[in-house]
């Protein structure tokens, strides 16, 4: 006779077993034999059953189990009540237990399931609709539904990753806790629920139908509040957040990030991810307020720094490079929210803990920004769309002035194309020797933009050589004029508007090389 963790008795019979049938068989042997040693009883179908008995693991074939064999190409073999009746039988109803009696039905103590690869399937460029359907697992599916609804008696283990737990609590105690199989029945119904989204999503586009859109995301905090502190908020993580993203960084010291923290930390990563050379960014409300690049790290830092010493204040840093010790000190003195970087070094960890707030996070940035959507919400809907990660390389054959762009105009209207693209519409960024001198952001007017950021470059003294970068089209000539005023001489702009002559007419009457890109970055 055996005893179930609620304390019920089944007086089915005494030996424990577990129903195998896996598409995934990574450690698969090793957990079947660990439940043989503990006296289990393993049942398996079809290619997991020739597998564990190949490796030495005693099976009972499913058709032993249900006196009927595999038919259909083995669409169907679990798909049985001596199956089913065993899994949802309720261990402390006298009924169920009677009636599984008079019907010769054993329980099932354990089922290990993971199911048919449909996602990868389809992902397959050769992929025919036969070979989607045939990857549709029916009775897998099934199998866990009813472990997971029996989760009071049964352990349903679909993921490998949870072999060595439930195979250590049963060598502890016999079989798994209650707490133990609560959790597995969850993580089934997840898996279930994300692995029917894939299908329902692949056969509705075979169908013609309307897409809907099934979100995968996980929960990785609850935050202290949104926006504002009325406002409750959450920060969820998808399956594979890739590089550069504040989802998968790693936070080494400092207080819970908050919702803006990882608003402004996304916003900065999205700038250093375009820099291929070192290269820093200051960040403020989402906006860049001082980035360069630089022989170094340091050198970087030093003149994003000096870029805007004030709007920094309170804001968000982020390098592509380790941060060093000589960094560190640097940053020391200043309040900043955040640091980021791919690495710290030990002595640079070591100033910055004096900063017991400030967080410090790790981030992966050993490979490209890939293109994923992103999601803007609204009321009642949702925007998706791709994200922006192309920005075209600015060369001399864009240019459509008189005047043609020296070496260091090019390398400065490169560096200006990656930063303004980054700069909430409407945006206009001055640049000088691989260095922001001037950001206007989000004002209502192109002008209104550039007045911003030809004023912050006048007041740092540069009053020549400079290189301006616009997101969108210059409508008018009036921005070409006003930056002729304040030593502009490159300006790199999408081009498009009805009156690019006019613009380009003023360019050659005041010297100044034009480039159009014929690709624009609006960032509302």
């Amino acid at each position: 006779m055996k005893t179930n963790q609620t304390g019920s008795v089944n007086n089915n019979i005494d030996k424990m077993r577990a129903l195998f049938s896996v598409s995934d068989k990574t450690g698969l042997v090793d957990f079947a034999k660990g439940l043989v040693e503990q006296g289990w009883e393993i049942i398996a179908t079809g290619g997991t059953q020739k597998l564990l008995e190949d490796s030495g693991v005693h099976t009972t074939g499913i058709s032993e189990v249900t006196g009927f064999p595999e038919i259909c190409g083995g669409r169907v073999k679990t798909l049985h009540p001596r199956v089913h009746g065993g899994l949802l039988g309720r261990r402390d109803n006298p009924g169920d237990m009677a009636q599984l009696k008079e019907n010769g039905i054993e329980t099932i103590d354990m089922v290990c399931v993971n199911l048919y690869p449909f996602e990868a399937t389809v992902a397959k460029p050769d992929c025919t609709l036969e070979d989607a359907v045939e990857h549709i697992d029916i009775g897998g599916p099934s199998m866990l539904r009813s472990a997971a609804k029996n989760f009071a008696a049964v352990s349903v283990v679909c993921d490998p990753a949870d072999y060595d737990e439930v195979l250590r609590q049963i060598r502890e105690n016999g079989n798994t806790d209650y707490e133990t199989r609560i959790r597995l029945s969850a993580k089934a119904y997840t898996h279930t629920a994300q692995y029917d989204a894939h299908i329902a999503t692949y056969m509705r586009a075979q169908a013609g139908l309307n897409e809907k859109l099934f979100l995968d995301f996980d929960l990785v905090q609850t935050l202290r509040y949104g926006e504002n502190p009325h406002q409750q908020a959450r920060f969820y993580r998808e399956a594979d957040p890739g590089t550069y993203s504040v989802a998968n960084a790693r936070q080494l010291q400092g207080k819970e990030l908050s919702y803006n923290n990882i608003q402004d930390a996304n916003a900065a990563l999205e700038i250093a991810s375009e820099f291929s050379e070192p290269f820093c960014v200051g960040l403020k409300h989402m906006n860049p307020c001082g980035a360069a690049v630089g022989k170094d790290a340091f050198e970087a830092w030093t003149r994003a720094y000096e870029a805007d010493k004030v709007s920094i204040y309170g804001g968000i840093v982020a390098f592509n490079r380790e941060v060093t010790e000589e960094i560190a000190l640097a940053l020391k003195p200043i309040f900043l929210e955040i640091v980021m970087a791919p690495s710290f070094s030990a002595a640079a960890l070591e100033v910055l803990a004096k900063k017991k707030n400030l967080r410090v996070l790790v981030i992966d940035m050993s490979k490209p920004r890939c293109k994923r959507p992103k999601y803007t919400g609204v009321t009642g809907g949702l925007l998706v769309q791709d994200a922006d990660t192309e920005c075209m390389t600015i060369t001399p054959n864009l240019c459509v002035t008189e005047r043609k762009p020296t070496e260091q105009e090019l390398l400065d209207m490169n560096f200006g194309w990656k930063i303004v693209k980054h700069v909430k519409s409407n945006a206009i960024v001055v640049v000088k020797n691989g260095q922001t001198l001037g950001v206007g952001a989000g004002q209502m007017n192109r002008v209104g933009s550039a007045t911003i950021a030809l004023e912050e470059a006048r007041a740092t003294g540069a009053t020549e050589g400079l290189v301006l970068a616009s997101d969108g089209f210059l409508p008018f000539d009036d921005t070409v004029e006003q930056a002729a005023q304040y030593g502009v001489t490159a300006i790199v702009q999408p081009g498009g508007s009805i009156r690019d002559n006019d613009s380009i007419v003023k360019a050659n009457e005041k010297g100044i090389t034009m480039l159009f890109t014929g690709m624009r970055h609006f960032k509302h």
